[in-house]
């Protein structure tokens, strides 16, 4: 038997409201007249109904991407695997960004209720998780970031804390005992940054050699993030001097990722130093720059481009409800790409004690 359409009438049977009042909502007429707690519930119970518009019929439906910002190459890229991947599924995008600022995740949690929303993926960890759980019960919902078990989110999941590890095992390696990680805000809103730094601080305390893991850091306001376009290479060669002034026993330098370690580099150079012969530097992330015979960055991959892709297939899943194709536990669905170390020029064995 053919399922019966949804109607105005019966999302109005369920909000309490005329089918006019529905109607308005739904068009983004005369908004002003209703709250903000009736338009939010409107869209909700249109959305669990399974109401379809006239107009959306033959419309693609539209996915929000959040991220930080785009000027960073690791976003860029992972918003460049979302959209190649959306534009196979046949599917708009819209990009919105937040630059670590919580009112703006807020505001576009919000934006993610109107109806023509059919899906959200955060290029990032959500730094106000809760607000988004309950937003992924309206709405398909994916995160790209640290691999957290408590999120309660489907997820594409990057394994930092391993990511770490690596790093430090090759610094170790090369004999690095005066380790230092070059790290901008450094909190619990920046998970994978402190996941980092644990792996790192963990596999340099198994050695049982005398090394030492020292951090610098500085925290950025979102005000800073907007308005400084060259901000984390400006903030990674500012630690870098600090780094230099402060630990002289330094031999290597670990960035929070490659848009730091460009200015770790470019300080190193400044203060007349080599690398990899003063100092070795690493970063996370190995964007294409990372690769140009300038720079050969010694970085850890992280697959941007199909992480990006897959996140667009688990919501492009979750909204036409086709079973997904990897296994699930406890009500999410998680994507692991497993991280590789790309060991290029800018690392070798540390320079000798005067």
């Amino acid at each position: 038997m053919k399922r019966k359409s949804v109607t105005l009438l019966d999302i109005a049977q369920k909000v309490g409201l005329s089918t006019a009042s529905v109607s308005m909502v739904l068009t983004g007429k005369n908004l002003s007249r209703f709250p903000r707690e009736t338009i939010e519930m409107v869209y909700k119970v249109s959305k669990e109904l399974g109401y379809v518009t006239k107009r959306s019929k033959n419309e693609r439906q539209i996915i929000l991407l959040v991220c930080p910002s785009v000027i960073n190459p690791y976003f860029a890229t992972l918003i460049q695997g979302m959209e190649q991947e959306a534009n196979a599924q046949g599917l708009r995008t819209m990009i919105c960004t937040t630059y670590w600022d919580t009112e703006k995740e807020k505001q576009i949690c919000e934006l993610a209720k109107e109806p023509s929303i059919g899906g959200m993926i955060f290029a990032m960890i959500p730094q106000q998780p809760e607000l988004v759980r309950e937003l992924s019960k309206i709405i398909p919902v994916v995160a790209v970031g640290d691999k957290q078990n408590e999120l309660g989110l489907d997820t594409v999941d990057v394994n930092n804390y391993n990511a770490g590890i690596l790093v430090a095992k090759h610094l170790l390696e090369l004999g690095h005992h005066n380790i230092a990680y070059i790290c901008t805000s450094l909190n619990s809103e920046h998970s994978a940054r402190v996941r980092r730094y644990e792996g790192l601080k963990s596999q340099i305390n198994q050695t049982g050699l005398d090394a030492k893991l020292y951090l610098v850091t500085r925290e950025i306001p979102s005000f800073t993030e907007l308005n400084t376009i060259d901000v984390e290479h400006e903030t990674g060669y500012a630690l870098a001097k600090q780094c230099m002034r402060e630990y002289p026993d330094v031999t290597a330098m670990v960035a929070i990722n490659d848009m730091v370690a460009y200015g770790v580099m470019d300080a190193i150079v400044d203060q007349g130093y080599s690398i990899p012969n003063d100092y070795s530097v690493c970063g996370f992330d190995n964007i294409y720059p990372s690769s140009f015979s300038g720079v050969k960055l010694t970085s850890v991959e992280h697959y941007i481009i199909q992480g990006g892709r897959s996140a667009v297939r688990l919501v492009h899943e979750k909204m036409h409800k086709i079973p997904p194709r990897v296994s699930e536990g406890s009500g999410v669905t998680r994507v692991e790409y497993h991280n590789r170390l790309i060991v290029r020029n800018s690392t070798g064995v540390p320079r000798k004690s005067n």
